[in-house]
């Protein structure tokens, strides 16, 4: 795996991934930013986010789940001294089907968390990492 960070100029960036795609990183303002995009801690987050997410939804669909929604929000509390590395993130997972098992649900983001996500296993070793989820039953809707 291979990324490319240009700086532009203040603190805005250009991040380029190895599968050719691109995004703007930027700081605030009271940092030479011009809140252009994202912050590079924000994107771990992010990353890690979309990795436990990518996780729940392949877990689900091979268990024959009927999943037709999944959001996950996080939620991380910083250290206050430097570095300022993640101490705690939350994850709340908001899954809408029709019919789902609430057990396929919780092994799904119990695996997730403790065999398959790379980003959460690694950012576990300095944060403490909890999850929980609502189901939606997509027939009440």
């Amino acid at each position: 795996m291979k990324a490319r960070i240009k700086w532009l100029d203040g603190a805005m960036m250009i991040a380029e991934a190895g599968s050719g795609h691109a995004i703007v990183m930027d700081g605030p303002p009271d940092h030479g930013g011009r809140n252009m995009g994202p912050r590079p801690m924000e994107m771990l987050l992010l990353g890690m986010g979309g990795c436990t997410e990518f996780d729940v939804l392949h877990i689900l669909k091979k268990s024959r789940q009927p999943v037709t929604g999944c959001v996950v929000e996080l939620e991380a509390e910083r250290s206050d001294e430097e570095p300022k590395v993640f101490t705690r993130i939350h994850c709340h997972f908001i899954i809408t089907g029709r019919g789902l098992s609430e057990k396929h649900v919780a092994r799904a983001i119990s695996l997730s968390a403790e065999k398959y996500c790379s980003a959460s296993i690694m950012l576990g070793k300095t944060a403490e990492i909890t999850h929980d989820y609502e189901i939606i039953d997509s027939r009440e809707e």
